[in-house]
């Protein structure tokens, strides 16, 4: 879309057929409908040169046409329709349906795609305005904007929208701000990334206990209706507000995400915990209240306590298990923390962070070969960006380090019933107030 729109240079998008659908509503989206797309089949990933030519010599699954002539009439001739023209949209909702029975407004929100399959709590209008009494912010103030892809426009959020995605999700008033500052990141809990990622949250400050969070025993379990609800509140509003969230359309994970229906939300064990809370090293005052929200959630490692012996050799395998594009949050029980301070003398979380930096490394060759590492950072490694660039010069059988020192996190959360522990693979985005939106 760039190179046509901003070069004039006529181009045709190749995609997969699995594609069709979303790239043609992102194109009309960017106001050109015109785009001239061509498909080929999918997978792509295996596939011999042979595979792959025949995929070009072939027609296009969608179409039916030859794919090489898509092509060239792409190129030579003009597309149908003016490419750089602006479509509208209807991006407008009643602010309320009209009255039905419990088990029909149930049916039509489930139908419209409202909710995240499960029963939700109807939004009635004094439910509503219970949970509004949370803030001390208006109904018609504008709270963020968000989208499901940097390709896709944002959408605009008050904080009556917002409210009413906490009813859904079945919040108590009180626990209100906390969602309005998630709504306020533009950070989507409901990502349209095909590899089915999900986003983790973690409150820090007094409002865990003002609220009735937990950080103990369960924190990261259904058992805790602060917990669940507020994670749930976050999934639902960024599913609602951010223009939805429909499998094939704005939603392209391949096999989706259970983590998603409550976004792993909980809140850290400040008291319990050896160091300094998340908030503290992200610039807040240990009184304030925060929420920090972490994306790319899909993939995790664990094990039992910090060895005496060993503890180095299996924290460098957990490393090693990740995919080194996603970079690590542990996430330690504070048994294991203080056993961290006790077997490997880390007195701060720095020191920590600074031994796990020094630690994640792999050899070059293998780590260019990740698919995910091929596809984000070896184009920036290409520009000359760092740290990737000098792991692209460095020899095969080099050991390069796997993450950047300032993508590594450690939290503290669990009721030290055992020292079990783990690492979360998600990219850290950024802490914001709670208190702001009381």
């Amino acid at each position: 879309m760039t190179i046509e729109s901003r070069y004039g240079v006529p181009t045709v998008a190749m995609h997969t057929d699995k594609f069709a659908d979303v790239v043609r509503s992102v194109s009309r989206v960017n106001g050109m409908p015109a785009l001239r797309q061509v498909f080929v089949p999918q997978p792509v990933m295996g596939k011999s040169a042979a595979e792959l030519r025949a995929y070009i010599d072939g027609k296009d699954p969608v179409t039916g046409r030859a794919v090489m002539q898509e092509v060239v009439e792409g190129l030579t001739k003009p597309g149908d329709g003016d490419a750089h023209g602006a479509v509208e949209f209807d991006r407008s909702t009643p602010r309320l349906v009209d009255p039905d029975t419990e088990d029909n407004l149930h049916r039509r929100f489930l139908e419209n795609g409202w909710t995240d399959m499960l029963p939700v709590v109807l939004p009635a209008e004094e439910r509503v305005a219970a949970m509004l009494a949370g803030t001390h912010r208006k109904p018609d103030e504008v709270v963020g904007r968000m989208r499901p892809t940097h390709f896709r426009e944002a959408w605009e959020y008050t904080v009556e929208k917002v409210a009413v995605n906490a009813v859904m999700a079945g919040a108590r008033p009180e626990y209100f701000p906390v969602i309005l500052a998630l709504a306020s990141t533009g950070v989507t809990a409901r990502g349209s990334t095909t590899s089915s990622m999900a986003a983790m949250v973690v409150v820090n400050g007094p409002v865990r206990h003002e609220i009735g969070m937990n950080a103990g025993t369960g924190a990261m379990a259904p058992y805790n209706h602060a917990n669940a609800t507020i994670g749930r509140g976050y999934g639902l509003l960024s599913q609602n507000l951010q223009g939805g969230s429909v499998p094939g359309i704005t939603y392209m994970g391949s096999q989706g995400n259970n983590y998603a229906y409550n976004s792993v939300t909980f809140a850290e064990n400040e008291e319990r915990s050896p160091w300094e809370p998340l908030h503290v090293q992200h610039g807040f005052r240990p009184t304030d209240s925060a929420v920090s929200v972490f994306t790319g959630c899909r993939s995790t490692a664990y094990t039992l306590g910090v060895r005496e012996k060993h503890w180095r050799e299996h924290v460098r395998n957990m490393l090693r298990g990740m995919d080194p594009h996603i970079p690590p949050t542990l996430l330690l029980d504070p048994i294991t923390a203080r056993q961290f301070i006790d077997r490997g003398g880390f007195t701060t979380k720095d020191a920590l962070i600074d031994w796990l930096y020094d630690n994640a490394r792999m050899p070059a060759s293998e780590y260019w070969d990740y698919q995910l590492v091929q596809n984000y950072l070896y184009p920036l490694a290409t520009f000359g960006e760092e740290p990737w660039a000098s792991k692209l010069r460095a020899a095969p059988d080099e050991l390069v380090r796997m993450y950047r020192r300032e993508d590594i996190h450690v939290v503290v959360v669990g009721g030290e019933t055992n020292p079990y522990w783990r690492i979360m693979g998600c990219t850290y985005v950024k802490t914001v107030s709670i208190d702001e939106w009381r």
